[in-house]
């Protein structure tokens, strides 16, 4: 059930309520960070172990080229030795990158969201298997806005690569001549360091977009003052007088909740495991879930919307991501948009219809 005092959100979160989302799986976490700490930890490898990878290589080439000569190769067993030596020589030469990205990323992940296992972020999503969301959030404002900071993070990255790499153009075009060693060391030293700024300016943007995921995700879980007020006067108080007064809160508010189910527009059903009322007065941006409930309190609220005459209509994709993520008092998120509308627009349809007749 849905909490809180209904004011404005201006209060910073409370510890408690950041331990809360913490244990959601509630946490500022920035993916372009993560990229930029596992291709530093990638670059910083490969030039450390870059001399034993190009031998482990070398070894490679020339172990089955040799072996080529031999004429026990072309069996069966002698092809499958070639193979282990070279994928052994393979993966010891790739095992030093790849496991500092693995531990880069450990750590980064560790270090941005802490060491947690959310065991909740296992269970089945009804609200990912829902066509309209996916399109949603495919074509959604959301993605526009990833598009639009994806394409910005390309052009910062690419104009800082391309003001490293002009002025050596010069350098690069008086090299024509030159030994096959010496101009494959120039290069490697020229692709390193264009790869090291690359990453640098990576991790910048990874450390401003951390500090925008951070900043969203406190606004999103700020408090109003009733709520700030009524959680320092539970903490005050003995765990057996805070459990009596949530269940008060908590009884308080599914009568609150089963008052409104007589006003709402429709209830939508799973048909049987969940029950969501939805009410839209035409002032608000969104419909507004007013009561849901699941088993007992589901049927109660078909009960009452029954004895009421407001409609019920099974839609069990529907009913399930509503259940799973509106809350009471809540407006139904944009990307359920489409399927709440249909739903009001086939009611509407519905009681015109008996109107007339």
């Amino acid at each position: 059930m849905a909490g809180g005092g209904g004011g404005e959100k201006t209060e910073k979160p409370t510890p408690k309520r950041l331990q809360e989302a913490r244990k959601k799986g509630q946490v500022a976490r920035s993916n372009d960070l993560n990229g930029a700490v596992v291709m530093l930890a990638g670059l910083i490898t490969l030039g450390a172990a870059g001399p034993g990878m190009l031998a482990h290589v070398r070894n490679a080439m020339t172990s089955s080229l040799a072996q080529t000569a031999d004429p026990s190769v072309v069996s069966l067993s002698g092809l499958g030795t070639v193979l282990l030596r070279v994928g052994s020589d393979a993966a010891l030469a790739v095992a030093p990158v790849a496991l500092a990205c693995a531990v880069a990323a450990i750590v980064v992940n560790a270090g941005q969201s802490g060491v947690r296992v959310n065991v909740g972020l296992i269970k089945p999503d009804p609200k990912k298997l829902n066509p309209v969301s996916g399109f949603k959030q495919i074509y959604g404002p959301h993605s526009v806005a990833e598009l639009i900071k994806n394409l910005s993070k390309v052009i910062i990255v690419g104009a800082i690569v391309a003001a490293a790499l002009l002025p050596q153009l010069t350098t690069l075009g008086a090299m024509v001549g030159i030994g096959p060693e010496e101009l494959g060391s120039a290069l490697t030293h020229q692709i390193s360091a264009l790869a090291r700024r690359a990453a640098f300016a990576y991790l910048l943007i990874g450390l401003a977009d951390f500090a925008y995921q951070k900043r969203r995700m406190l606004k999103q879980l700020k408090m109003d003052k009733q709520e700030v007020k009524d959680e320092a006067k539970q903490q005050s108080l003995p765990p057996e007088v805070r459990g009596a007064i949530r269940r008060r809160q908590m009884a308080a508010s599914r009568a609150r909740m089963m008052a409104a189910v007589p006003t709402a527009d429709v209830v939508v059903t799973n048909p049987t495991h969940f029950s969501v009322a939805l009410k839209y007065d035409g002032t608000a941006p969104a419909p507004e879930v007013v009561a849901k409930g699941q088993d007992l309190v589901a049927l109660k609220i078909r009960e009452l919307a029954a004895d009421h005459g407001v409609p019920v209509v099974p839609d069990p994709p529907l009913a399930r991501s509503l259940h799973s993520t509106v809350e009471v008092g809540q407006q139904v998120p944009e990307e359920l948009y489409e399927a709440v509308a249909q739903l009001l627009a086939f009611v509407y349809r519905v009681a015109n219809a008996r109107r007339i007749a």
